[in-house]
């Protein structure tokens, strides 16, 4: 018996994860305040903390891009999701300063560092960043789900049920819900990253079979698009290959998603949310690794996808990859309703820490400061889940206005890092001001939007087509044209304005060179709690508007710990692609 193109066995098996997901969020305590609702109490240890980074920044959309990606362009599709494997190791150095801020949203960073109008306009890029990776979030899912029924249900209806689910519980329970929830949709994460693979393999004839079918779509690829760009069989298979994503490309975005990674607004609550630093290190890097791995499995998925489908040009289409693969392989009842469930359980742990960080943005610097001072703390809990639903409403709208899921995830890296540079700069030194911040964000927001102007496309194809690649501005030229020049007018407008009032700045990094005490209560953001003393400077360059301390023993420890497993990585990748080739 079939409906909306599943047995019923697999819609049982979906709508029991469904209810039994939202019954475990809504079981978890009522959140008490405001640092209960968006932190969860600071309680969470080591692997609470690792399945929330991993649930937090794993979902199906990253899936479907990759597969998407991988299918154009090949092996290095991969990149669309290992950006951030160079990045990796550098989150044993940010999730303490993160931890270190005793804050509940990256916006009041901005306003002990500058200002409050500088962490206002924080607030509005980082809702932005929320609705647009929520809406990337559901699109991806739709477009799995729609393809792993064949077609037979609507990406709307999908997105509709799936989204009432994970609000329930998130606004009920805040970050405790969510960062629970996120064990068990964690596992199941890994469970759909994976079971496809040797149900693909078995029919393509493993690695040999691979091979020998991907060069024959090749040739496929050419008669259908002979005027396109089709890479060789050497290049399909290569990490790094000539076309769109060589190393320019790569080495652009991983920079790019370095600057933008500590700005993400959800990144600020989930280190908050455990008790210690060192939970947040590990956390942090070993929550990414699994990330890392989990790309191993899309990558090889979208090159069963070249094998098996050749010839695909329809955008939509190729989205729909993934989901497809999916409906053709699983070949025993109850699979498919695993499969649609373990992938449903990556966008709900993702978009329930993404709806408490933008409810946080909004209720915490935007009501509170702004329109009710005095506000309960029982009264802000219940805006905070107003807030959070309404994200998520703007993400649905988003959504269904995206036209595919490749285009979403490079307009979701590219808002990430509109306020890195303030961040950054003002992380290490004294002399940054807050008409600065203002001025390197506007004027990085300016460039993306004229290099997105058709106009400027043609201006560029007769002028300058070095800015361009497959007809539009090449990702990685537009992401250093707003890097470069943002930073050029940070240092330069910090340098014509006045100085930050030195007590503030004093105050600010006292607290970010204080590691956390056992039980330390916070009371207000960037601020240390009474009682607790600051730790002296130890300065790597002794000048007096920098702040660049000296790394702990345990910091260089783990810092390359963590490079030697990214490398390892990388080495097994490159042994993988070799097998019967």
């Amino acid at each position: 018996m079939e409906l909306l193109g599943f047995k019923l066995i697999d819609l049982v098996t979906i709508f029991a994860y469904l209810v039994g997901i939202t019954i475990l969020g809504v079981k978890m305590r009522r959140a008490r305040d405001s640092q209960d609702y968006f932190l969860g109490g600071r309680r969470f240890g080591k692997l609470i903390s690792i399945f929330s980074v991993f649930g937090a920044g794993t979902h199906s959309d990253q899936a479907v891009s990759v597969v998407s990606k991988t299918y154009t362009s090949g092996m290095s599709g991969i990149w669309y999701q290992w950006l951030y494997l160079f990045v990796t190791p550098f989150n044993w150095w940010i999730a303490p300063i993160l931890r270190r801020c005793r804050a509940i949203t990256t916006a009041d960073y901005f306003e002990a560092r500058y200002d409050r109008s500088v962490a206002t306009l924080y607030v509005i890029f980082g809702l932005l960043n929320m609705v647009v990776s929520i809406g990337v979030l559901l699109k991806g899912a739709g477009a799995v789900v729609r393809a792993a029924a064949g077609g037979q249900v609507s990406e709307e209806w999908v997105i509709g049920a799936m989204t009432l689910m994970f609000v329930i519980y998130n606004v009920i329970g805040g970050l405790s819900a969510t960062m629970v929830t996120n064990f068990v949709q964690g596992c199941l994460t890994i469970v759909f990253s994976f079971m496809l693979l040797p149900f693909a393999f078995y029919e393509l004839g493993g690695f040999t079979g691979l091979h020998t079918q991907v060069a024959e779509s090749l040739e496929v690829m050419r008669q259908v698009n002979p005027d396109g760009y089709v890479p060789s069989n050497s290049e399909i298979w290569s990490l790094v290959a000539p076309g769109e994503i060589g190393w320019f490309y790569l080495i652009v975005i991983v920079i790019n998603g370095l600057l933008g990674l500590v700005v993400q607004p959800h990144a600020m609550p989930i280190a908050g949310a455990v008790k210690t630093e060192k939970e947040a290190q590990i956390g942090s890097v070993y929550g990414s690794l699994m990330k890392r791995v989990c790309t191993v499995a899309w990558t090889l998925l979208g090159m069963c996808a070249i094998a098996k489908y050749p010839g695909v040009l329809d955008k939509a289409e190729i989205d729909q990859m993934f989901g497809r693969l999916a409906h053709d392989l699983l070949p025993l009842p109850g699979l498919l309703g695993i499969f649609v469930a373990s992938l449903l359980a990556g966008i709900m742990a993702a978009c329930g820490a993404l709806m408490l960080a933008s409810s946080g943005l909004f209720t915490h610097n935007i009501y509170r400061p702004f329109i009710a001072p005095r506000a309960s703390q029982g009264h802000l809990v219940g805006i905070g889940r107003l807030a959070g639903a309404l994200s998520v409403a703007a993400g649905v709208v988003y959504a269904f206005t995206l036209s595919d899921v490749v285009k979403g995830v490079e307009q979701f890296w590219i808002v990430s890092a509109m306020m890195a540079i303030p961040f950054w700069i003002g992380l290490f030194w004294r002399r940054a001001t807050g008409p600065a911040a203002w001025a390197s964000t506007l004027i990085a927001c300016a460039i993306w939007y004229v290099t997105e102007q058709a106009w400027f496309v043609e201006w560029a194809k007769t002028q300058a087509p070095w800015l361009l690649f497959g007809g539009k501005v090449y990702l990685p030229t537009q992401m250093t044209l707003y890097l470069v020049v943002g930073t050029v007018v940070m240092i330069g407008v910090s340098l014509m304005t006045r100085r930050p009032d030195s007590t503030k700045l004093d105050r600010f990094y006292e607290t970010l060179r204080t590691p956390i005490q056992p039980g330390e209560q916070v009371v207000e953001s960037l601020r240390l709690p009474a009682g607790v003393q600051p730790a002296p400077q130890h300065k790597l360059i002794d000048h007096p508007d920098l702040e660049i301390q000296v790394p702990t023993r345990r910091g260089i420890v783990g810092f390359l710990l963590a490079w030697l497993m990214v490398i390892a990585l990388i080495g097994v990748v490159m042994l993988i692609v070799r097998i019967g080739a």
